[in-house]
């Protein structure tokens, strides 16, 4: 398994390189055909794949990433994908950057290996306090 997530880290990589290049060709190789995006903003918007494919040449750019926190874990034919994220992303002359949280699934097809079928972006929230509460509930610490 830790080939699998070490493999699905290099997409997520690739995937996130590609979209800086705004190379749309690139991205299609790494989407499933039923790829769906969910952005989240207010309210929550959805991009197919079509759809986000074309809006990374109509300017939903990311100009800038560092992936910080990642995990990967298998579950058979699929692998979540779920990181934090420092995040330069653009829509024409809005801008939407800082600490986000990026998580994508990942199935593995007979053909054409790994592809992304599930990507959500949200934003995070800068007040630490919550998270240090939801800490102190992790049974393993």
């Amino acid at each position: 398994m830790a080939s699998s997530e070490a493999e699905i880290e290099a997409l997520e990589l690739r995937l996130m390189r590609a979209w800086v290049a705004r190379d749309g060709k690139e991205t299609k190789k790494l989407l499933a055909r039923d790829f769906m995006a969910m952005i989240g903003t207010l309210p929550p918007q959805l991009l197919d794949r079509p759809s986000f494919l074309a809006g990374i040449e109509r300017g939903f750019a990311c100009t800038r990433f560092a992936m910080r926190e990642v995990f990967v874990r298998q579950h058979g034919k699929c692998a979540w994908f779920v990181a934090g994220a420092e995040l330069e992303l653009g829509l024409g002359a809005k801008a939407w950057t800082g600490p986000f949280l990026v998580t994508g699934l990942w199935r593995k097809g007979a053909i054409g290996g790994w592809k992304l079928a599930e990507r959500s972006l949200a934003r995070l929230d800068q007040d630490d306090s919550f998270a240090a509460a939801v800490s102190k509930l992790q049974l393993w610490k």
